[in-house]
């Protein structure tokens, strides 16, 4: 896998996880709620969502406001942008 290929399936997984958790939200907050604290959270999202540590993060950085349906209909789009780019192969 050449870095072009790496970079957008880092790229795709990222929004594919902000997708699931937009689709999931009830759940993502509840999860971020019921958290002690900051790992905690990150655990629980990414247990939640099946992310690594990196994906729950980024879920966890999402500002309230980018919940809306356009911002998901965008990152959805994006991320299917970037499934495009990549060789038919996983």
């Amino acid at each position: 896998m050449d870095e072009d290929e790496r970079q957008i399936r880092q790229q795709l997984m990222l929004h594919e996880a902000l997708v699931q958790a937009m689709d999931r939200r009830d759940e993502v907050f509840h999860e971020i709620e019921d958290s002690q604290d900051m790992d905690e959270a990150i655990r629980r999202v990414g247990q939640l969502l099946g992310l690594d540590e990196h994906g729950s993060r980024a879920v966890l950085d999402m500002q309230a406001g980018t919940f809306t349906r356009d911002r998901r209909q965008a990152i959805a789009s994006f991320a299917e942008e970037l499934r495009s780019r990549l060789p038919d192969r996983r």
